[in-house]
């Protein structure tokens, strides 16, 4: 069976419909690391978007400047929004350090990049590992093969000190790929996974787990603020939670299954009305993808109750009637998540106005499941306590 929740949290069949999220780590600690995402927007409809893209990307680079900021002990990064909706940040890995950019990812556990001997064309269009130019690289020769909704990656494992922000992992495992498909167009050179060490695909220990195993944080948390504007104000933080990206107070919700970012859901409402997980259900928090994504028999349901039509793979709503739509209740222990139609309503690159919900997650068939991903996560601020089992929610500022 393919587990996509471990592999890039469930990709869309497809990429244009799929943006992954890097955001911010937060760990309940004195000592916060700050890490900048940059949103991005992957713009695939026509050749000339993807050419548009690519030169925006090389006259902008994305600089790992540091800025300080009245508490000595918070490292920021200023961020930059490419373009609209992916949000990318950066890490380096060698000795001397060479910078990639990748997804921070709550659905997976696996980090990688391309290996400069990658032979597959998409690799030409990213940046590569050097690995003869790292002091401190360690070869292995054993093989990694990730399948994703939409792509897959095959190379092998290797070994290297990889830092983010100032946060330093030695002898850390990571894959190096050879062979990749289905990432055509997109703007990052790999994936940095966030879940679990027991959904690692390559066995390999997780990045955050050795981190806190170095000591480089001192509790094992991290959380993420996604920016609803394109300024640079995206963050994931490591080592301590920030106040200033939430209101209230973060509704504590534990784990349904320890070892997966999976909650359970009481139900999905509209206009009082119950349109989803109505004897309860699981729902993945998913930095990983920009959409909604439920049943495909639910989600057609709901397509229908706000009038939006099929066209190609995807369902289009009038712009003007977004004003007039309702709310939609995610209810999840106990408190409610409203998501206006402002959040699960975006608009493409030609003006015209999409759902951002979307069927396909039937594919989970012990339980009916539901992932929550950017159209959530943009209002809600979600911090990721891997001490305590458990994901806390809160208005986002």
């Amino acid at each position: 069976m393919l587990r996509i929740q471990t592999s890039l949290s469930t990709w869309s069949q497809e990429r244009s419909m799929k943006w992954l999220v890097l955001l911010g780590l937060v760990a309940f600690s004195e000592c916060i690391v700050k890490i900048p995402l940059t949103k991005v927007n992957i713009m695939q409809e026509t050749l000339g978007e993807k050419g548009l893209l690519n030169n925006f990307l090389k006259e902008r680079a994305y600089r790992l400047s540091k800025i300080s900021t009245r508490n000595s002990n918070i490292t920021s990064v200023p961020l930059r929004n490419f373009l609209d909706l992916m949000y990318i940040g950066n890490i380096t890995i060698g000795s001397p350090p060479q910078q990639f950019r990748v997804v921070f990812d709550t659905g997976s556990s696996d980090l990688w990049v391309p290996s400069i001997f990658c032979s597959s064309p998409v690799c030409y269009t990213h940046t590569t590992f050097k690995y003869l130019e790292s002091s401190t690289y360690r070869h292995t020769n054993k093989p990694f093969d990730i399948t994703y909704g939409s792509g897959r990656v095959k190379g092998y494992l290797a070994y290297d000190t990889i830092r983010i922000g100032h946060l330093v992992s030695t002898g850390q495992p990571f894959g190096l790929s050879l062979e990749e498909y289905g990432f055509d167009g997109l703007p990052f050179d790999g994936v940095l996974g966030l879940n679990y060490p027991n959904m690692s695909i390559i066995r390999a220990i997780p990045i955050f787990d050795n981190l806190k195993n170095q000591g480089a944080i001192s509790e094992p948390v991290f959380a993420f603020y996604l920016s609803k504007c394109r300024m640079n104000s995206s963050v994931l933080m490591l080592g301590g939670v920030d106040k200033a990206y939430y209101k209230g107070q973060l509704n504590w919700v534990p784990l349904s299954r320890v070892g997966d970012w999976r909650v359970n859901m009481n139900r999905i409402s509209m206009k009082g009305k119950l349109i989803g997980c109505s004897g309860g259900c699981e729902a993945l928090v998913d930095t990983g993808t920009s959409l909604i994504q439920g049943p495909t028999r639910m989600v057609t349901n709901i397509q229908r109750l706000i009038g939006a039509m099929p066209q190609g793979f995807q369902h289009y709503v009038s712009c003007f009637t977004i004003n007039t739509l309702p709310s939609i209740i995610f209810t999840i222990n106990g408190i409610d998540y409203p998501v206006p139609p402002q959040a699960y309503i975006l608009k493409d690159s030609q003006g015209h106005c999409f759902s951002t919900f979307k069927g396909g997650t039937e594919i989970f068939k012990h339980a009916e499941t539901w992932i929550l991903g950017d159209a959530f996560l943009r209002l809600y601020f979600s911090v990721y306590d891997r001490g305590n089992d458990r994901i806390g929610l809160a208005p986002a500022t």
